[in-house]
């Protein structure tokens, strides 16, 4: 099972830093959602 992890991790290397960055949009955006309605 640890070689299926690691193996799924170095094919899935080139795309890691745009999963990465999605990831921390869908956060900001969430944030902000949470956020915006206390502001205004």
């Amino acid at each position: 099972m640890l070689r299926q992890i690691r193996t799924a991790a170095e094919n899935a290397q080139d795309t890691l830093l745009g999963d990465l960055l999605g990831g921390a949009a869908l956060m900001v955006t969430l944030v902000a959602g949470l956020y915006l309605p206390g502001l205004l």
